[in-house]
Formats: C-alpha cells, structure tokens, sequence
C-alpha cells in the first residue's frame, strides 16, 4: 500500500464516511455460487454521494499484461491526501473482450468495497475464493442400528415355546419380524418372554 506523506485529514474523513454508510442491498444473482451480489453501479450510486460529502474520492483504472486484469484504486481527499492499495490481480473467464469486461467490473466492484470497508456479496463462508459453490449442508446421518442375529431370534422363541407368544410381544414393541429387534433391547425382551412363559 502506499500513501500520501500525512493521512490525517483523509482517515478523519473516511471515519466520518464509514459512521454513515450502509451496505449496498444485493440484488443481483450469481446463478454458478447461488449467492447475491451488488451490482458496481449499485456500489457507486451508494457511496458517490457521501464520499463527496466528506470530500473523498475514489480513482480506478483497470490495465492487463496479456493473461491477467489489474485495478489500481486510489482513495483521495480534497486536502492532497491519499492511499494507494496494492493492485488488485485476477483473471478473465474467457480470453475475449467480453470475459475481461466482466473481470474489469468484478474487480472494481471487489476493490472498491474492500478499500472504503463496505460489503457488496453475500458471505459464502469462504467458498467463493477456494472454487467451492455453495452447497446446502447434509444432515448427518443417523447412527446405524445393530440388530440381533437369526441364532439370537431362534433363542426368543425357544425361551417362548410358544411362537404366538414371540409375535404379540414383539407387535407391542413395534416389531414387524423378529430379526429387527434392537441388540440393545434383546435382554430385556428375553425376560420379558420368560416371564410370560412362566405365567
């Protein structure tokens, strides 16, 4: 970043500048991240007015080297101050006319939102710049439920002798055929037969 010699009068009125700003309400979509954004002259209608205002102003000038677009801002007071960030460097989608234009609005639009401190995007968590669109998030999946085995049901209806006993327990616990019984319930429906069987 490089800057004026003095700041003081550029930060006082870029404090002032930021205590009254508000947010551009994003309008626009972004179909391939599922997000919302500002559009750039949604930015610049907000925050003209205001910059001027407090006697700012902003200058952008976009250039290239053949593979990459640059936007160079430059933020300035009416007093002579300035701040210069360091260049913004991306790439076009497509080597055409039509990719670089569309690079040279995104990176004003992300320069100039960065540089005054305002939000332009919707927060994607991050997923815009490692290349992840969003994706809603799955619920975990519910832990898996460890039935008991063909030689434990056998033993229920050997401690039952009698399978129409098996069948209306497990019917009141909820259990279409016996191989579904839960492990974790296996003892107690034990008992419970040769409780019954008893009686």
């Amino acid at each position: 970043m490089n800057k004026s010699e003095s700041i003081t009068n550029l930060a006082k009125a870029l404090a002032s500048f930021q205590n009254e700003v508000q947010n551009p309400k994003n309008t626009a979509d972004n179909p391939f991240f599922k997000s919302k954004y500002a559009p750039l002259n949604d930015v610049l209608n907000l925050v003209r007015p205001l910059l001027s205002k407090h006697g700012l102003s902003v200058l952008q000038s976009p250039s290239g080297n053949g593979s990459d677009i640059i936007i160079s801002s430059i933020l300035m007071h009416s007093s002579g101050e300035w701040i210069e960030p360091d260049p913004l460097i991306l790439k076009a989608d497509k080597a055409t006319a039509q990719g670089a234009g569309s690079a040279i609005t995104y990176g004003r639009r992300y320069s100039i939102s960065a540089m005054l401190g305002i939000s332009s995007e919707d927060d994607d968590d991050g997923n815009h710049a490692t290349g992840e669109p969003n994706k809603p998030k799955e619920p975990p999946a519910p832990p898996k439920v460890e039935t008991i085995t063909e030689s434990q049901a056998k033993r229920m209806f050997a401690i039952a002798g009698n399978p129409q006993i098996v069948q209306d327990l497990l019917i009141a616990e909820g259990y279409k055929k016996s191989t579904d019984v839960r492990k974790t319930e296996y003892d107690r429906i034990c008992k419970e037969l040769e409780k019954r069987d008893r009686d």
